[in-house]
């Protein structure tokens, strides 16, 4: 029995001997890679994709993601000296600000086949890139519409139909990350006057959303609502899910990139280049096709293998151009006077509106008591010269918008329904 033991132990040695070794030779050759960090928004889901694909063709290297959402990426960036090679995620304005702070260098890469613009909405600046657009459009239950006896909504002004009172999902552009550009491609869209009088007619026959982007599709799936207002992506996923949703993209419409840039205090300059250049390259740009992450590519090449009805934004251009920049420089303007003129005051706003449209049916829209309402319904508390004017918002200015439209509502409702 003894000698039988002592020969299972001797045959268990060379086993245990050639775990040790194959353990010490995985970890040499992971300590022979070279490590490319890079801090991101993306969910793991995304991650995971480009993560496997780009160690596979670059073996000598190995991701090293950082997870940061936009505010603490800025804080980071400031107060922390542990070196970021890229920077990776969707966040316009933190681009713009790491611009100005002269975070990034070069990105000395080959760029043909890119091209600079999609609709007015650029594609590259300064040192950062886009990788990835989302479009904006409108979210819809076809099956509870058809119950309803209504039709699909196709554009932004289907939306403002008296009968869909109560029935839109409207975000609230300081609360939901993606809604400002959304409500900005309204604003230049239509106009300024004509694009806010859009925004009071939808919001009249709105809920609104504060956060959790998700909700607009959720609340819509379920039937309790019928449309809203929302990015692509998130009804994608919906839909991917088996949500019974449709996505229509509006002929005015805009997108939303995602961009990279490579900092300047790059610990690993080339590692850096090298994820760089794979998520632009066709490869890396066919990688958005898929399921879980179903967003829109930079390089309009990879177009010709996507999905079956998959939308190209390179060939649906209408004649609108947006004004990236300018959106971003009134951002905090428009989005305070969103909240002034609906988010604080959507009761009066559907109140008025809801006077407004009685009053027109029963004297007609030329009516004078109709079209004295409307005026005051429609009378902003800035024109646009002067919004873009303020160079400092303050607490007061939000306040002094919120109290005059709530008494031009009030003085509205009571000029068109007089008892």
């Amino acid at each position: 029995m003894a000698s039988a033991l002592t020969i299972k132990a001797a045959l268990r040695w060379p086993i245990r001997i050639l775990i040790i070794w194959l353990m010490l030779v995985s970890q040499v050759s992971l300590a022979d890679k070279a490590k490319v960090v890079v801090m991101t928004s993306y969910p793991q889901e995304v991650v995971s994709q480009f993560e496997a694909a780009f160690e596979k063709q670059y073996p000598q290297y190995k991701l090293e993601v950082l997870w940061r959402q936009s505010r603490d990426a800025m804080a980071y960036f400031k107060e922390s000296g542990q070196p970021v090679d890229v920077y990776w995620t969707p966040a316009q304005r933190n681009f713009a600000q790491l611009e100005k702070m002269q975070a990034f260098q070069p990105l000395n890469l080959d760029l043909d086949g890119l091209p600079a613009a999609v609709n007015g909405f650029a594609l590259r600046e300064g040192n950062h890139i886009a990788t990835e657009i989302a479009g904006y459009g409108i979210v819809s239950n076809p099956q509870a519409l058809a119950k309803a006896g209504l039709p699909i909504p196709r554009n932004w002004t289907d939306l403002s139909h008296p009968a869909l009172k109560g029935k839109i999902a409207l975000p609230v552009p300081s609360k939901v990350g993606y809604a400002p550009p959304l409500i900005d491609i309204l604003l230049q869209g239509y106009g300024w006057q004509d694009g806010w009088n859009l925004l009071q007619a939808i919001a009249a026959n709105a809920e609104l959303v504060t956060s959790g982007a998700t909700f607009v599709s959720d609340d819509v799936a379920s039937g309790r609502l019928l449309a809203g207002l929302t990015i692509d992506f998130f009804t994608a996923s919906a839909i991917a899910n088996g949500a019974p949703l449709q996505f229509v993209y509006p002929e005015l419409t805009g997108y939303s990139p995602a961009h990279l840039a490579i900092m300047k205090n790059a610990g690993n300059l080339e590692g850096a280049r090298a994820f760089s250049k794979f998520v632009l390259s066709e490869q890396g740009q066919r990688l958005l096709f898929h399921p879980d992450i179903r967003k829109l590519p930079v390089r309009p090449s990879v177009y010709a293998d996507k999905p079956a009805a998959y939308f190209n934004p390179f060939e649906n251009n209408p004649a609108f151009v947006y004004d990236t920049r300018r959106g971003l420089a009134r951002q905090e303007i428009t989005n305070a006077l969103f909240d002034a003129i609906i988010t604080f005051n959507l009761p009066s706003l559907q109140n008025a509106v809801s006077a407004i449209r009685d009053a027109s049916n029963k004297s007609g829209p030329d009516a004078p008591a109709v079209v004295k309402a409307k005026q005051l319904l429609h009378s902003l508390p800035i024109d646009e010269a002067g919004a873009e004017a303020i160079q400092t918002l303050s607490p007061a200015d939000i306040t002094r918008w919120q109290r005059i439209m709530h008494d031009r509502y009030e003085e509205a409702i009571r000029i068109a329904s007089p008892h």
